[in-house]
């Protein structure tokens, strides 16, 4: 961060004044200062470089810079055409920002931002952090040179890199100090700190810290100083933040802390903002004034040297003159002679020529015109931007000599505009006639050697708020209120005229604000001083006389108020409301006279079938009404209402709030209304769902016992005779009461099943609680001639997502296995390593693509021929499928043989016949763990059973022999025997289900 506050602050002290010396065609004579050539020499060529790119943005424009340079910095590039292009560009960017802020009126912001009067700023003052940095071998250094506080600070330019484990809060050295340096080749360089603070020193510091820090942020002084608490002034005007930032720093109290300013560049609004009225009107002068000939000659005009007559003989003679006017004011008409026009007016000279050539000339007639007009010299002078001697039009005005002259400072006057000739004052010109008006009549014509004087400004008044042009007013003569409000173009529709206010300095030199009533004739006959500032206040923008309906309604809007108005008068038709409002909770908050707030609902569709009844309830002025959509939800716009009943609850009047809860459609927190039943608040949660229990409900009332303890009460709610209407049983409810709506005992979803294949009719079926499935294939008319039901496959979801979960972790514990037997392998250096892994790496992909099937083995010949409810018999659940395949007559043989395939059943054949068909076991699998699945999922294995052999099992159709890899061949964990065996079951299993 330091070293972009020093890059910046280079840049300024470099390139700035050669942009402008570039801009200004001012010689080459002037040159670079001193201290930021001598900083620029210290640098190693690395830093140099980098601060040639950090300033220009790349390599051209660091060449370019450095020709600029030239041999004051050892550089040899020649600065050409190009390069001064590259060099006037940020100027005429800035001078080109700055034109188009003028021409908008806005205020203008440089691209290198600089303090300026009333400019707010942030202070951050804290403890310098030294910290060491390490130089890198090969780094050009100066054994004693004086170290950047940007290195020390940051440690990142040139080759030094930043050693953060050697950062200790210790004081770094202040500005132009000395560091201490070491040798290069890497060995550590460190700044040397100053002395230990002592306690006392540290507290002081820290009792500064905090008190700077407490008065952020600060605001400059109309002078652009900044007063800091317990300093004198520090001037800041025109310094960037680097620059500023630096002065801070050398200030005695801040040499021990690490101190940096902000400015921010806050818009000022209010009268804060308030620009003088009409100086504007300069920001787009025209560039230059000369003579305009498309224009008619006024009749006023005065004909004088340097003109052009033109003068168009016809009759006798057709032929055109033009006449020049002489020094000696005469013009040498051919055959006349000369003819005196000088100091006549234009209509004289036109008439009199004219005449003359039809009495002298015999059959002749003329038509004099104006030809070229002359220039003339007059002076502007006053509190203008470029005063001076100017050479306009003959036809110019005094407006045309004011831009001529850039137009008029804030410091002159718009409405005292002086023209003077030979000393006398002939017109005074009031720039706000035109402005305001658009009377042209004071802007006089101009004569050579007039002068334009601007005297300076007159006696100011600001006019803030509610009117149409806020601004800065030069008065002369408006005194009142009412004439200063018409200067200001009047009043605005929503101004308040009764909360006028004058803010002035009184004959104390006290700044006084003095109220003005508009709507009366006392407070519009308030004279006003200079520098008084006027400000019209805004009227409430809440309405007075109206009420809102908002929410799930076609067209929201406000209607006006009259009294006896009722809801059916706002919202008359269902129509009105979008589709799915809530038309029995409306919601009306009320604006009571003591400000507070109170909140009433209404049935809607009550209201709307019986107009004028209770139900149609009466409105009130600033009634806010909310219809309710039944699907969105109503707590975003609840809410703010509860919050503003909690804010004016007391001991007295407690919040006034309820909840509901349970089987309602909207449950949660309502506002409780006078005289709010049970219903009501039924009617609130958006009525009952069809899951809620009739019968009963249940109330909590907490009620604060003798004032010490708040107590819970539970009260039994008879909802059946409340959805009845009997008055007995809706409760009127209390603050907190909480309404608990029941659940119908066993409802639920409705479950279906799902059975495929060869069943009579298969598809869904819905089930009720404990439904068996010899039930459900009873009602699906029991199996065809054509099903295997020793091959059916029965899936539960509950058990697929268990089965997953268990598939997932045995993915991860092997691959934890994977990497042990890695590690082990290239410990030990075994040459069978690999081979496992390639092994395991496999296994690992099949698991980790493997999906969980969900299948429970069932015994579906016995359950057919089992009683319904028996042992044997399933209790279905939501979402259980059956699949009942065709017979199968196939034998399948997979695993660790040559050809893994099926095979037709053939009685008699035995597992290990069914083998040797499939081309014999391969060399990796396992003879002693083969095994048998049979059709419904059940497996048969040998292992544990000495008795086991291949002739003990009798194959049937649909089984499927797995001949396991022998994994004990394998420097692996026995994990891996049970993961083959999983993949191969649930292989089976996929398959079975897919099968009908």
């Amino acid at each position: 961060m330091r070293l972009k506050r020093w890059l910046t602050v280079l840049w300024a002290g470099l390139a700035l004044p050669l942009l402008f010396t570039s801009a200004l065609e001012v010689t080459q004579a002037q040159t670079v200062p001193p201290e930021a050539l001598e900083i620029y020499k210290n640098m190693s060529p690395d830093q140099q470089q980098q601060i040639m790119q950090q300033v220009t943005g790349g390599a051209g424009g660091a060449s370019g810079l450095g020709g600029l340079l030239g041999g004051g910095l050892g550089g040899s590039t020649q600065r050409n055409g190009s390069n001064q292009d590259i060099d006037r560009q940020p100027f005429q960017t800035e001078q080109e920002r700055q034109k188009r802020a003028e021409e908008n009126g806005e205020d203008f912001e440089p691209l290198i931002p600089v303090m300026k009067p009333d400019d707010s700023v942030i202070i951050e003052i804290d403890f310098h952090l030294a910290k060491r940095v390490k130089t890198q071998p090969g780094q050009n250094q100066q054994n004693g040179q004086n170290a950047s506080p940007g290195e020390l600070s940051q440690g990142v330019t040139g080759g030094t890199t930043l050693d953060s484990a050697d950062a200790t809060a210790v004081p770094l050295p202040g500005p132009g100090q000395q560091a201490a340096t070491a040798g290069s080749n890497g060995q550590d360089r460190a700044a040397q700190p100053r002395a230990e603070l002592t306690d006392k020193e540290r507290h002081d510091l820290e009792k500064l810290i905090d008190l700077v820090r407490s008065r952020n942020p600060y605001q400059l002084s109309h002078d652009g100083i900044l007063y800091l608490p317990g300093f004198v002034g520090i001037p800041l005007l025109g310094l960037t933040e680097d620059q500023a930032t630096l002065r801070l720093q050398v200030e005695p109290a801040f040499q021990k802390l690490e101190v940096r300013i902000t400015r921010l560049p806050l818009k000022k609004y209010g009268a804060e903002a308030l620009k003088p009225f009409g100086y504007d009107l300069f920001n787009r002068a025209p560039q230059s004034f000369q003579a305009v000939t498309n224009v008619p000659v006024p009749a006023d005009y005065i004909v004088g040297p340097g003109d052009e007559l033109g003068v168009q003989l016809y009759g006798t003679q057709n032929r055109t003159l033009t006449l020049p006017v002489g020094r000696d004011g005469r013009v040498s008409f051919p055959e006349l002679g000369p003819i005196s026009v000088g100091g006549q007016l234009f209509t004289s000279v036109k008439q009199a020529i004219e005449e003359r050539v039809e009495h002298q000339l015999m059959g002749v007639r003329a038509s004099v015109s104006m030809g070229q007009t002359r220039t003339i010299r007059i002076f502007v002078l006053g509190a203008v931007r470029r005063p001076g001697s100017y050479v306009i039009s003959g036809l110019g005005t005094i407006t045309s000599g004011l831009f001529a002259a850039g137009g008029v400072q804030t410091a002159g006057s718009l409405r005292n505009i002086e023209l003077k000739r030979q000393g006398a004052i002939v017109r005074t010109l009031d720039l706000y006639d035109m402005l305001i008006r658009g009377d042209t009549t004071d802007d006089a014509k101009l004569l050579p050697g007039d002068v334009v004087f601007i005297p300076p400004v007159g006696a100011t008044v600001s006019v803030d708020g509610e009117v149409q042009r806020p601004a800065i007013y030069e008065i002369k003569g408006e005194t009142s209120v009412p004439t200063v409000v018409q200067l200001a173009g009047g009043l605005k529709p929503d101004a308040d005229t009764a909360k006028a206010s004058l803010t002035r300095i009184d004959e104390s030199l006290h700044r006084v604000v003095v109220p003005v009533d508009l709507s009366v004739a006392k407070g519009a006959a308030q004279h006003l001083r200079n520098g008084d500032l006027l400000h019209v206040a805004r009227l409430r923008p809440t309405l007075d006389s109206g009420v809102v309906v908002q929410g799930y309604v076609y067209a929201p809007t406000s209607y006006a108020y009259t009294h006896g108005l009722r809801l059916s008068d706002v919202i008359r038709s269902l129509d009105d409301l979008q589709p799915n409002a809530d038309v029995h909770y409306v919601l009306v908050r009320r604006q009571l006279p003591d400000r507070k707030i109170a909140v009433l609902s209404a049935d809607l569709a009550a209201a709307l079938d019986a107009p004028g009844s209770k139900a149609d309830i009466l409105l009130a002025p600033r009634d806010r009404i909310t219809v309710f959509d039944l699907e969105s939800g109503r707590e975003r716009i609840i809410k703010p209402l509860l919050d503003e009943l909690r804010l004016q609850a007391s001991i007295d009047q407690p919040t006034q709030v309820v909840h509901i809860d349970g089987r309602t459609k909207a449950p949660g927190d309502y506002p409780l209304e006078p005289g709010m039943t049970v219903r009501d608040l039924i009617r609130a949660g958006g009525t009952l769902t069809d899951a809620a229990y009739s019968g009963q409900a249940e109330l909590t009332r907490y009620k604060v016992i003798d004032g010490e303890t708040r107590g819970t009460e539970l009260i039994d709610v008879d909802l059946a005779a409340v959805l009845r209407g009997d008055p007995k049983a809706n409760i009127l409810l209390q603050p907190f009461d909480d309404l608990s709506i029941k659940e119908v005992p066993a409802w639920g979803e409705q479950e279906i099943v799902t059975l495929l294949g060869q069943v009579r009719f298969p598809g869904n079926y819905a089930i009720k609680r404990g439904e068996t499935l010899k039930s459900v294939l009873a009602r699906a008319g029991g199996l065809t001639p054509y099903a295997f039901a020793e091959g059916s496959a029965f899936t539960r979801e509950e058990l697929k997502k268990r089965e997953q979960k268990e598939i997932d972790l045995l993915a991860r514990r092997l691959q934890n296995d994977l990497i042990t037997l890695a590690l082990q392998g290239a410990a030990a250096n075994q040459a069978g390593a690999a081979t496992s892994l390639t092994v395991g790496q496999s296994l690992l992909s099949q698991v980790r693509t493997t999906q969980a099937v969900g299948r429970l083995v069932i015994d579906l010949p016995r359950l057919l021929r089992s009683p319904q409810g028996s042992p044997s018999d399933v209790i279905l659940r939501n979402g259980d499928q059956l699949v009942i395949p065709q017979f199968q007559q196939e034998v399948t043989v997979i695993g660790e043989v040559q050809n893994a395939t099926s095979h037709l059943f053939r009685p008699g054949l035995s597992r290990d016949d069914y083998i040797n068909l499939s081309g014999g076991a391969s060399r990796r699998a396992d003879r002693g763990r083969i095994y048998v699945v049979r059709a419904d999922g059940n497996v048969i294995s040998n292992e544990g059973n000495r008795w086991f052999s291949s002739t003990s099992v009798q194959i049937k159709p649909g089984d499927t022999i797995v001949v396991p890899l022998d994994t004990e061949r394998l420097p692996a964990l026995p994990l891996w025997s049970a993961v083959t065996q999983i993949i191969y079951n649930i292989a089976i299993s996929a398959a079975a289900v897919h099968t009908f």
